[in-house]
């Protein structure tokens, strides 16, 4: 195990996070875990400390926000092996009136010209998650199809529901289906239930929602809370193990979720220009933000100040999870806090 671990998180928790779990595999075996903090540091938005803030564990529950788009990826991967979709077709076969250009495969790689977000719960205050749901998928293009990069919720969301529709299922069901419960992830998956809510961390003091206190146990994404909790984009909560095996079965080819030519294709630079790393199918080539030096990884963060960094050429995987919005968001440091923990995991599978 690795005393510098524990020494690199200890110096960001709690000052860029209230709590953190992070795991490094090699080879498929954890040689290093830390945890630090506390699951619930703080009651509101002015850091006032709660009077009860229970430890951060190993088999602590994060909100993993934008790592979401990665289960809701091996979904529509999933669908495309058994031919219920295909990822170049025109989504206007499940979307009746969607343009045409627009993909599965541009939706994956955020080329299809669609904005990044829609605030939809302000836009629609009181309408119901299915009424939401339908106004998001109804967003036109506003930039162009094919590229350039355009990072887009919106685009994700719109997968989410395409997955849905190809798949005869709502989408917390096909990522149970075809993702977590093959790869027996127990403590993965959307809306989790009262069981979970002691495991759970914190996330950002929102006095809109219902409380007390700081978000805990329900999606942190506004535009995911107004869906109901389950969407293409966000969502999904889960332990660093679980987030950790996800990423080793990519490593190793996709087994038992997906075929090694999938996993392929997903790994495969996808040509989107104007980003500043290379995109995969849903998934990030060496994203600069958070692989440190592991400059051959594939992966993504999340808002939350989660990351999954996977470097298939050291054998290595790397799990930050981080509740970096407690009670506030805003922390530029969370970005110096993933690269030390990626330049650790480096420097375990060089020795």
């Amino acid at each position: 195990m690795s005393d510098r671990l524990d020494e690199i998180l200890a110096g960001g928790v709690p000052g860029t996070a209230a709590a953190a779990v992070a795991l490094v595999a090699v080879d498929g075996a954890v040689v290093a875990s830390s945890v630090a903090g506390e699951l619930v540091r703080y009651d509101d938005a002015e850091f006032t400390l709660a009077e009860e803030r229970p430890p951060a564990r190993r088999d602590s529950i994060f909100d993993l926000a934008s790592i979401s788009k990665l289960f809701t990826t091996a979904v529509l991967l999933s669908l495309s092996e058994d031919g219920l979709l295909g990822l170049d077709e025109p989504i206007a076969a499940w979307l009746p009136g969607r343009d045409p250009r627009i993909t599965t495969r541009r939706l994956l790689t955020h080329t299809a010209g669609l904005q990044p977000t829609r605030r939809i719960d302000l836009e629609l205050p009181g309408a119901t998650p299915a009424a939401r749901m339908a106004a998001i998928l109804d967003t036109p293009i506003t930039s162009q199809t094919g590229g350039p990069y355009l990072y887009t919720d919106v685009g994700m969301v719109t997968a989410g529901r395409v997955a849905e529709l190809a798949g005869g299922a709502p989408l917390d069901e096909l990522v149970l289906a075809r993702v977590t419960g093959p790869l027996g992830l127990s403590d993965t998956g959307y809306t989790p239930g009262p069981d979970k809510l002691p495991r759970i961390a914190a996330t950002e003091w929102k006095p809109e929602r219902p409380g007390p206190g700081c978000v805990r146990g329900q999606v942190h994404d506004e535009t995911g809370y107004g869906l109901g909790g389950v969407a293409g984009h966000a969502g999904i909560f889960a332990t660093a193990d679980d987030v950790l095996r996800f990423g080793e079965t990519l490593r190793q080819g996709g087994g038992p979720i997906l075929r090694p030519e999938t996993v392929a294709e997903m790994l495969r630079d996808q040509g989107a220009e104007g980003a500043a790393f290379r995109h995969g199918l849903g998934v990030r080539l060496g994203d600069p933000a958070i692989a440190g030096p592991l400059h051959g990884s594939f992966g993504h963060s999340g808002f939350t100040g989660t990351s999954l960094v996977v470097d298939p050429a050291h054998r290595l995987t790397v799990v930050l999870l981080t509740n970096a919005v407690h009670p506030v968001r805003g922390r530029d440091d969370i970005r110096a806090l993933r690269h030390a923990v990626a330049a650790e995991g480096l420097r375990l599978a060089l020795s």
